[in-house]
């Protein structure tokens, strides 16, 4: 099947950020196509681990145009994200074609040609509205564990009934290898390795989680650290680069459900984990919450520094017609954040109407 549909602009991702973008297109009345490799609205978050809960309380958990229709307090579960995702796409009636993995993108004569299967699209603007978190991290020396132990990254765990009777390694002491190893400490041994990542200090559930959280979120990570500004041009490097501290797991939480902390795993030793004091531990599973490798390897254009998109705010100078929404610091901390999505997705909604504009394309549907 191919498509040349003139003027056609098509985002990639249906995720949070693809939604959003969808959103501001279609404020806009220009005609655009959502490509989304899942079977369905809110499959990312439906593939997560069964207790996982939004870092943030409902009242920030919206998109553009559509509260979270829960108490505003309350934090979400990962269904009740999928939902409502489910749900916005179904009310502003976006054009999502499911089951539509994008295999290569590139330029032809001028125009943007997207491959996905069987589908051939041709685009004038591209938005790839996706994190850079696609592809699970595993180290290449994971290959040398002994094969009864059992191996999962956290892109694939859901509960503890996947795993063997036995002890547990949880391999990366961030967020995810802090949430992970409480979920599975009932009745277990469970070492979490990794160096301390530090952690926010008070309960985002608690009183004054209340009072902080909106100055964190809306203050300090929508407005102060920004590209725009010395102290998030000075900050954004590096947190690009390393994860955030612990939102909602404390050390005592740690310390409470008996999770022993140890250092880094830096290779194998007669085919169990050796960590980086000389010592081998002997877990009958593995956990890796050791993160992702961005995944854009299909995009076949010159617009890559250092392995990662080089954009201005979204924008790739180098490449007039594709922008990006929903990477990491992508204008400022909340823009990989459901509370912070839209103001992008807003101002690059905004940059392809002048796009449109100065090239003589059709700005309606």
């Amino acid at each position: 099947m191919t498509s040349s549909d003139n003027g056609q602009i098509v985002v990639i991702g249906a995720g949070q950020a693809g939604l959003s973008m969808g959103y501001h297109l279609r404020q806009r009345s220009l005609p655009f196509v959502i490509l989304d490799a899942n079977p369905g609205v809110g499959d990312s978050w439906r593939n997560r681990w069964d207790s996982l809960r939004l870092f943030t309380p409902a009242r920030y958990d919206g998109l553009d145009g559509m509260p979270f229709p829960a108490p505003p307090q309350s934090f979400p579960t990962k269904e009740e994200m999928a939902n409502y995702l489910q749900a916005y796409a179904e009310h502003f009636d976006l054009p999502v074609l499911h089951g539509t993995r994008v295999e290569s993108l590139e330029r032809k004569a001028g125009r943007f040609v997207i491959r996905a299967g069987e589908r051939h699209l041709e685009a004038d603007q591209v938005v790839v509205a996706m994190s850079g978190w696609q592809h699970p991290r595993i180290p290449a020396w994971a290959n040398d564990l002994r094969p009864d132990i059992l191996q999962i990254h956290s892109a694939d765990y859901r509960n503890p009934g996947q795993l063997r009777d036995g002890s547990v390694l949880v391999v990366g002491a961030g967020n995810s290898g802090a949430e992970i190893a409480l979920d599975v400490a009932d009745g277990r041994t469970v070492l979490l390795a990794g160096p301390d990542t530090g952690h926010v200090p008070f309960r985002v559930e608690g009183r004054i989680g209340r009072v902080m959280v909106p100055v964190v979120l809306r203050l300090l990570f929508h407005r102060v650290l920004t590209v725009n500004t010395p102290m998030g041009r000075r900050k954004r490097p590096k947190m690009i680069a390393h994860g955030e501290p612990l939102v909602r797991v404390k050390p005592g939480d740690l310390l409470e459900a008996g999770v022993g902390r140890v250092g880094r795993v830096v290779g194998v030793r007669e085919g169990r984990p050796l960590l980086d004091a000389d010592i081998v531990v002997d877990p009958s599973n593995v956990i890796w919450c050791t993160g992702f490798e961005p995944g854009f390897d299909w995009i076949r254009l010159p617009v890559f520094k250092d392995g990662y998109p080089d954009h201005h705010a979204g924008i790739v100078l180098d490449e007039p017609g594709l922008y990006f929404v929903g990477l990491k610091f992508l204008f400022s901390v909340s823009s990989a954040q459901v509370h912070g999505v839209g103001r992008d997705a807003a101002r690059i909604a905004d940059a392809i109407v002048t796009a449109r504009e100065n090239a003589g394309l059709p700005l309606s549907v």
